[in-house]
């Protein structure tokens, strides 16, 4: 980001300081009652001068305040912390020595409740309005507004820099641009798989073992978990593939929805190669950019970030346990009920467009063989590309030093490129596709990531704007020494559920909340003494799963999530259906997930005990609640033949 918002440097000197120009240095834009830094550089004219015997001299006073310079050994700067404007509006910062001012700046102050309106007025607009993009921008446009100031032509200068500064200085960040060349790279490569018959093949082989309802729905989250790549490919093969199998088999379609979404954005978050980990780490890069101490790379955050991720895995698992045990509960019963005993997969009166989500731009041809290898390798070599970059990028002995020095940015792109390259010769050695139909197949794929991508690019615009009005500063100051630190992710998780549930984005969520939260828990930390150990950064791994894992559970609750509708067209069922039937399920879940796994471990509760004590509650309670469709067939049989007899 441009200088000019980030810092205002005024170098004005009336006297000279032991034959020394003192430049200072402020930020562009303060907070009244929020500490800020004050940096002095001095030009030297006498070299020989000692910096520290120069610091112990000199003091920075704003009003009445006054602040002692320290010299800092390791950056050789000179610096005052903890610098306080006591009212709004403008500030002079001067530098005082034996009580002369030898040099002086300017900065202006604003109340501290500005500092969170960006993003609660995107938060807002998104709820209103249903819309993630235009709620981005209006929040950057307010937050360039308050930057600038609260004048009419601030707020024409705020809007012109809005796209002219903040939107620009995102997408030319070289990390933010290596996100979105992966990112576009991944949805190309899933385009190509796609068009080539490749996922096809995949799927093939796993129908022919289904013939038994339970077979079914369990072939149908193998499915799912194969396909983690992405969670809107996952969606449309799963769903469009598997409904002929499961109609056949007289499972509902209520069934088959709940399914296909419950192995989508679950799986596409955890997963460390997929169409989100580019988005993903993108923001966690852009967050952790804001904590001054925090040592560790995006991508290794978001690793260590996966054993709490207890909703998408508990998830997974619920699923899994449903299909095998046979039992439901709920409108899902009565579903189940209606589809094995009378053959309609569908309820009565369900509206359906059953060619809705057919994805025909990325139908394999007729005529043409439909390998599995043709989707396996390709994300092999994606897979190993990965871990193949990490490992030459890497420095250190152990895996985990390896990883956290690795430069995940250059090996997601090496992976990506090598990915689509695989799949691309594949389609045409092979004479699947031509060249062209390659081509035309790869874009197909990339468009799909675009709307995400935009998403991406203004949520890095608006975490700039947060930064730089010190956001994260103004909640510390009210609620870093009141909030307890092992409640930071139990709250993280039910914002980003409640945000996804309003807005029906999980990406959106994400995009909004990343940049913010993690730099208030690191704050939590630090006015607790704990930011030093090693021990407490489970809460910054905890904070990261519980954005990522509550925008999955809002998504999955929400009627206007993007993914749950799709999940509903795809799968050939009754949109309203899908989520009356799902519901009950995915508030288990959640519930499950914040009270055994989030807020225990947020306390240092081992991650691997709440994850069994999660897994087997999950379980028992499906067991005892739960009924099996077989057993009420069975009794009203046995009914039957009694009346008879």
């Amino acid at each position: 980001m441009r200088r000019f918002f980030l810092t205002l440097a005024l170098v004005l000197w009336t006297l000279p300081v032991l034959g020394q120009a003192v430049q200072v240095e402020v930020p562009g834009v303060v907070l009244r009652g929020v500490p800020f830094d004050v940096t002095l550089t001095v030009e030297a004219a006498e070299p020989a001068v000692d910096p520290e015997a120069l610091a112990a001299g000199l003091q920075v006073r704003v009003g009445e305040a006054v602040r002692p310079v320290v010299y800092e050994d390791g950056s050789g700067a000179l610096t005052a912390e903890g610098v306080r404007a006591s009212e709004a509006g403008p500030v002079r910062v001067e530098v005082v020595q034996d009580g002369a001012v030898v040099a002086q700046a300017s900065t202006r102050a604003l109340p501290g409740w500005v500092s969170i309106l960006p993003p609660l007025l995107a938060i807002l607009i998104a709820l209103v309005s249903k819309r993630v993009i235009p709620a981005l921008f209006l929040g950057i446009w307010f937050g360039a507004w308050a930057s600038i100031a609260f004048t009419p032509a601030g707020l024409w200068r705020g809007l012109l820099a809005s796209f002219e500064t903040y939107v620009l200085d995102a997408l030319t960040d070289e990390g933010h641009a290596s996100i979105i060349l992966f990112s576009l790279m991944i949805g190309g490569m899933v385009g190509i798989i796609s068009r080539s018959g490749g996922m096809q093949g995949v799927v093939n082989r796993i129908v022919r073992w289904a013939r038994t309802p339970r077979q079914g729905q369990i072939a149908t989250w193998a499915l799912g978990l194969i396909v983690f790549f992405d969670d809107y490919a996952n969606t449309l093969v799963v769903g469009n593939t598997m409904r002929p199998v499961t109609d056949r088999l007289r499972i509902s379609r209520e069934k088959l929805a709940y399914i296909v979404d419950s192995t989508a954005a679950p799986v596409a978050c955890l997963a460390f190669v997929t169409t989100w980990i580019g988005y993903e780490v993108g923001l966690i890069g852009t967050a952790v950019a804001q904590i001054e101490g925090l040592d560790a790379s995006a991508y290794s955050i978001f690793l260590h970030s996966i054993p709490y991720s207890f909703y998408p895995i508990f998830a997974i698992f619920f699923v899994l346990s449903v299909a095998n045990s046979r039992r439901d509960f709920g409108p899902m019963y009565r579903a189940e009920l209606r589809a094995r005993t009378t053959g309609q997969v569908l309820g009565p009166g369900a509206r359906v467009d059953e060619a809705a989500a057919e994805g025909a731009e990325l139908k394999p041809p007729e005529g043409k063989p439909q390998r599995a290898i043709n989707a396996l390798l390709p994300v092999g070599v994606l897979v190993v590309g990965v871990l193949g970059g990490l490992y030459v990028t890497g420095e250190g002995e152990s895996l985990r030093d390896i990883i956290g020095s690795a430069d995940s940015y250059k090996a997601l792109m090496w992976a990506s490129l090598l990915g689509v390259l695989t799949a691309a010769l594949l389609s045409v050695v092979q004479r699947i596709l031509t060249l062209e139909e390659t081509i035309e197949a790869w874009y197909a794929g990339l468009k799909s990531m675009l709307f995400a991508m935009i998403i991406l690019l203004l949520a890095w615009a608006l975490s700039a704007i947060t930064e730089e009005l010190h956001t994260a500063a103004y909640l510390t100051s009210v609620l870093g020494e009141r909030l307890p630190y092992g409640l930071v992710p139990g709250i993280v998780f039910v914002l980003a559920a409640a945000t996804a549930f309003a807005t029906g984005s999980s990406w959106g969520t994400m995009g909004i909340l990343l940049p913010l939260v993690l730099p208030l828990a690191w704050a939590v930390l630090a006015a607790d003494g704990l930011h030093t150990g090693e021990e407490y950064l489970h809460i910054i791994y905890s904070t990261t799963s519980a954005v990522l894992a509550g925008s999955v559970w809002g998504d999955h609750c929400s009627p206007i999530s993007d993914t749950t509708i799709l999940s509903s067209m795809a799968s050939g069922c009754d949109h309203i259906e899908h989520v009356r039937t799902q519901l009950p399920y995915a508030l288990t879940v959640g519930v499950v997930a914040l009270l055994v796994g989030t807020i225990p471990t947020g306390y240092g509760f081992p991650w691997w005990l709440s994850m069994l004590l999660g897994l087997a509650l999950l379980a028992g309670g499906l067991r005892f609640f739960g009924r099996r469709v077989a057993d009420e067939i069975a009794a009203m049989e046995a009914a039957e033949e009694e009346g008879v007899g």
